[in-house]
């Protein structure tokens, strides 16, 4: 009884199988189209492999787009990955990856994964605005470099500047809870990814 209930006649269409993945290169760029202009990175798996492989699934799946800046610190950092959309956002905050050796120091240009402790990179990451080598003692492995923008990078708005409470900017929890429903309101004059691509 079974065997005949799951069988299906000759009539029965098979299930669509599921798309797959895109492997990971080993080297790749992606390209940040931004409200102030284009930057674009490129990403090395040797380099930090776990950061790179959840980079690439993260633009691949669309989770950069319609992103703010939203913490910028002129001279320091500028930072983005809080989802537009909250839920969505959620699921990959869930998502954290291990640490691993810093191989490419936090120098000028350079992107990294945020963390709030051991263990916990997902889905934030920053722009180092200076060279930040002291970033490299506390387990920040840099895992791509810009090649084109920089200059992009330097004229992101950092007009709120650090956080709250320490700064004016945005509360850290009500841009993940809320996303950009929170920042647009509150922060509209931040800068965004309109879209992160991988490019050929």
């Amino acid at each position: 009884m079974l065997l005949a209930a799951c069988g299906g006649g000759p009539e029965t269409k098979k299930a669509a199988a599921p798309p797959e993945k895109a492997p990971l290169p080993d080297v790749y760029k992606v390209k940040l189209d931004t409200s102030k202009g284009d930057i674009v990175v490129e990403v090395n798996k040797e380099w930090s492999p776990r950061a790179a492989g959840r980079f690439f699934e993260l633009v691949q799946a669309g989770a950069y787009d319609g992103s703010r800046f939203h913490r910028v610190i002129r001279g320091f950092v500028a930072q983005f990955g809080i989802h537009a959309d909250p839920r969505q956002g959620q699921l990959w905050r869930d998502l954290r990856f291990p640490d691993e050796p810093v191989k490419l120091s936090n120098k000028r240009g350079t992107l990294s994964f945020a963390h709030s402790g051991p263990h916990t990179r997902a889905v934030q990451v920053f722009i180092n605005l200076r060279d930040n080598r002291t970033l490299d003692k506390q387990s920040f492995p840099a895992f791509g470099r810009i090649v084109e923008g920089l200059e992009v990078a330097d004229r992101l708005a950092s007009l709120y500047g650090e956080l709250a409470p320490k700064g004016a900017g945005p509360d850290g929890v009500k841009a993940e809870l809320e996303g950009n429903a929170y920042l647009e309101r509150e922060f509209p004059r931040l800068d965004y990814i309109r879209k992160a691509v991988v490019v050929p």
